[in-house]
């Protein structure tokens, strides 16, 4: 049997961590959600957006080594560190590779780790419908941890956690309801995260230049009326003077005379206009009042379509 992908379960966003005994505290990564699938077809590594990633990374191919299983769909996070912790930019070197020889190299100079946290499917049976802590047990039993495949740990003192994270310039908490079944397709408060840093996606709409080469960008979102709004200047980040300099290469055809964005921006004098067909992840304090990020900080080019660079995010 051949199994058809399914979009994770995700948490909501909470300001409090939930009460009680039925509650574990999991680290929230920064990596990229990424569901495994194992049946009569081989191994299929698939993202939160139903885009297939198994070519990007095959160390996770050979499944044998990590699950005892004969059949599974695993949910978790791949991560990539940068020195002592997980990074987005790192992590986005893998996955937006598209050529084998890439592939190949890349994959030598940026090694991942498979953060395992649920079990949706084995050896023929859905459990979605069994309660977490059952369905932990059953990863305890199927899956063999490696030094680059990982199940994710429960932790009972959200408060305490949290703290660890923010010392750490990790990106935050995600509680769970040990008794919570797993919802395909769902997002609910029986999954409630809380981040120590705000990240979103984002398009750009307009560019400004040191010299011949661009150095931060203009960044908006698509509201529920379709208006492109600016939400803020980033010029800081993980961004490379390569990646730059290639940036200021790809630009051209993307030039427009007008705005984009439905409002004028703060930094309209030097800017330069381009239609939102690029995207990237953006790291952020918090809002200001006048609607825009705080300490914006770019984390990574995204491969994600401009159109999903929406104010839903921010929910």
């Amino acid at each position: 049997m051949e199994l058809e992908p399914v979009i994770p379960f995700e948490p909501i966003s909470a300001s409090s961590f939930p009460q009680g005994d039925n509650w574990v505290a999991q680290i929230k990564w920064d990596g990229v959600r990424m569901l495994t699938y194992k049946d009569s077809s081989g191994v299929k590594l698939i993202n939160r957006r139903l885009n297939e990633r198994t070519l990007q990374y095959p160390e996770l191919q050979t499944s044998s080594r990590y699950c005892s299983a004969s059949s599974f769909i695993l949910d978790g996070e791949l991560i990539a560190f940068d020195r002592d912790r997980p990074s987005f930019h790192e992590i986005m070197r893998r996955d937006a590779l598209k050529r084998s020889s890439s592939i190949e190299r890349v994959s030598r100079e940026v090694p991942v780790t498979y953060m395992i946290f649920d079990l949706l499917y084995y050896d023929g049976n859905w459990v979605t419908d069994r309660p977490l802590a059952e369905r932990q047990r059953l990863l305890t039993e199927l899956v063999l941890p490696q030094p680059d495949v990982q199940l994710v740990q429960n932790y009972t003192d959200a408060e305490a956690l949290l703290a660890v994270m923010a010392r750490h310039r990790m990106e935050g908490v995600v509680c769970k309801d040990l008794a919570s079944a797993y919802a395909p397709g769902g997002k609910d408060k029986r999954w409630q995260k809380r981040k120590i840093m705000h990240d979103l996606y984002a398009a750009i709409g307009g560019v400004t230049y040191r010299g011949k080469v661009v150095n931060a960008l203009l960044l908006g979102l698509y509201d529920g009326n379709g208006d492109f709004v600016y939400i803020g200047h980033a010029g800081t980040g993980k961004v490379s003077g390569r990646e730059w300099q290639e940036l200021t290469e790809r630009i051209g055809p993307l030039i427009v005379s007008e705005r984009p964005f439905i409002h004028e921006p703060e930094r309209s004098k030097d800017a330069v206009w381009l239609r939102p067909r690029l995207t990237v992840k953006v790291q952020f304090l918090e809002w200001t009042p006048g609607g825009t990020m705080r300490h914006p900080s770019i984390q990574a080019f995204a491969e994600i379509p401009p159109g999903d660079c929406t104010t839903n995010q921010l929910g």
